[in-house]
């Protein structure tokens, strides 16, 4: 459920992290950071598999800590500053999907495919189509959609 919390150049999505309390959820922004590589094809980014709700900081944390690599989708989300916000993440698999059945609302997702922060294997990582929702397993060094999302 999208909460009516549009603020410059962000949408919160509301009661997703935590359904008993409405005082949490995710924030996107309004528009694409661009197409970038997942980064770091060929190497297994240890703590970077989590899919849930929640998870897409911790994926992000990891993949920055074992990835060199620095204009990846992580990395990018990672550096943006927003609104007075430093604390932006590349969603996981699973917030990922929140923003695909909220795309409507939230709107500007220019992009077909979108990254997640979740890695599959050494050479592929989650992603997720913009068209039916579906997600599948794609070559990090392909250079896909990025949107950035933060918790409130």
């Amino acid at each position: 459920e999208i909460a009516s919390c549009l603020v410059g150049s962000e949408m919160c999505i509301r009661d997703r992290i935590d359904p008993a309390d409405y005082t949490k959820g995710l924030v996107s922004t309004l528009a694409d950071q661009g197409n970038k590589q997942w980064g770091c094809y060929g190497t297994y980014i240890i703590n970077a598999t989590d899919t849930a709700i929640g998870s897409g900081l911790s994926n992000t944390n990891a993949i920055i800590n074992y990835c060199s690599e620095t204009d990846i989708a992580a990395k990018i989300c990672y550096d943006l500053n927003l609104n007075g916000y430093d604390d932006w993440y590349l969603p996981s698999q699973d917030e990922l999907n929140l923003l695909f059945l909220n795309k409507e609302t939230i709107g500007n997702f220019a992009g077909i495919e979108y990254w997640s922060s979740t890695e599959s294997r050494a050479n592929d990582a989650w992603g997720q189509g913009f068209g039916v929702g579906d997600q599948y397993g794609l070559g990090k060094s392909g250079a896909i959609s990025v949107r950035a999302i933060r918790t409130f």
